[in-house]
């Protein structure tokens, strides 16, 4: 199918409208006005989402690619843009880095087999629209203090968009604050150690306001004790914690330890939408070294988080799973749809109540589910090289949280639910 070129403005306003096509998908064009009366462009691009399955859905998250933007408004890379469900605006974020790329939104709800019409605007304002900041993404570590004994002494913590990591760094440094990067949602909060051990922990939310940027800044853990925020409610120690990256060899697993070394970046933190990209180069395996390109992103409204991972050598067993605690119950899925779960749930918190945690993963790549002493495991067949999956936990402090066994497998079974049935979308 051919791809016409949409017309100028002007011409626009003397002759009939043209629409682009892009393959399959066509671009409603329309006009809204004289030229002069308003920043607005007249293009409006017109999206159909529909929802397939017999299930409610709320906070679903929709990225439009740079190409379709492209393709809808001239000079695109120099709009602004602005999302509607009628005349109700929807927050949105241009993402110009990471992984999602494009415009990104998330849609508050759509009902059992529905299809629902949104309208994208666009403008040539200035500055961009402002929304309630309801995800973050931060990485923050000391200046002006020095390194002694591979322990870091004085100075200040700073956030930085990226951080190649000193050698001199190990855990406990108290180089990094709370020792690693964290990203949030209004539900959740998570971070990584970024150091040999590599493990993802929890910061359980007793607000739905951003919490991160006050965490740790006294420059201790005592983000391990109950206050106003919430705290960290998963003891990682040596196990898998929740979803994080390791390999399975002789019997265990074996998280990103020995590496050449560790760069991360904020590559994304808006209001609906944040991420933080990793590069562990020279991991040592038995198999060779690789390097593990890393990419993690929550949005506002979910419990979950997604990993896509992608290694430069091949990796036998690449591998994730949870922490094992005596204290909670084992949950799975069958295997029926696209998507499955593993997942624990009783008083497992470090405030010794309910924490439910997850990894959901694809089901076809799932070669092997096992344990050692310390973690649940899952084992995935990454021949391409690549593996994608996500985390998540519900702690039962949290603002109208999960406060059961029963309600949060409920939970679980309707995310894989969706993410096996994912919605179908169309640019009209």
């Amino acid at each position: 199918m051919i791809l016409y070129k949409k017309i100028s403005l002007l011409k626009q306003m003397i002759s009939a409208v043209t629409c682009g096509v892009f393959f399959f998908v066509a671009l409603s064009c329309t006009q809204k006005g004289a030229v002069g009366e308003t920043s607005e462009i007249d293009d409006v691009i017109q999206l159909s989402i529909e929802n397939p399955i017999g299930l409610i859905r709320s906070n679903e998250k929709i990225l439009i690619s740079d190409q379709v933007l492209k393709d809808g408004f001239d000079d695109s890379k120099h709009l602004n843009y602005r999302v509607f469900l009628g005349q109700k605006e929807i927050p949105s974020q241009l993402n110009k880095k990471g992984k999602d790329k494009g415009l990104f939104f998330v849609l508050p709800e759509i009902g059992a087999k529905q299809v629902l019409a949104i309208e994208i605007k666009a403008s040539r304002e200035a500055t961009a629209p402002t929304y309630p900041k309801l995800t973050q993404a931060e990485l923050s570590h000391k200046f002006g203090g020095e390194f002694r004994d591979r322990e870091y002494f004085g100075g200040y913590f700073e956030n930085v968009d990226s951080l190649h990591v000193p050698a001199e760094h190990t855990d406990h440094s108290w180089f990094i604050r709370y020792e690693g990067p964290g990203w949030e949602s209004d539900l959740v909060g998570y971070r990584f150690y970024l150091d040999w051990r590599n493990g993802i922990d929890v910061f359980g939310k007793k607000v739905k306001t951003p919490v991160l940027q006050d965490v740790g800044q006294d420059g201790f853990d005592s983000y391990h004790e109950p206050s106003d925020w919430g705290m960290d409610v998963l003891k990682v120690g040596k196990t898998l914690g929740l979803g994080s990256i390791a390999t399975f060899e002789e019997g265990k697993a074996r998280r990103v330890d020995v590496t050449d070394s560790l760069y991360a970046e904020i590559t994304n933190n808006g209001p609906v939408y944040s991420s933080i990209f990793t590069r562990y180069s020279g991991w040592d395996l038995p198999t060779g070294k690789t390097d593990i390109l890393s990419n993690i992103s929550i949005h506002s409204g979910t419990r979950l988080s997604r990993i896509d991972l992608e290694s430069t050598n091949s990796i036998e067993n690449f591998a994730t799973g949870l922490i094992k605690d005596a204290k909670a119950v084992v949950l799975k899925s069958d295997s029926s749809l696209s998507y499955s779960y593993l997942a624990t749930y009783g008083p497992q918190s470090l405030a010794e109540d309910n924490l439910g945690i997850a990894v959901i993963y694809p089901t076809s790549q799932l070669t092997q589910e096992t344990e050692d002493e310390l973690s649940h495991i899952l084992v995935f067949d990454s021949s391409s090289k690549k593996l994608s999956y996500y985390f998540l936990a519900a702690w039962e402090q949290e603002p109208g949280g999960i406060t059961s066994q029963e309600n949060f497998k409920n939970y679980l079974d309707e995310e894989i639910s969706k993410l096996s049935n994912p919605l179908k979308i169309s640019v009209k």
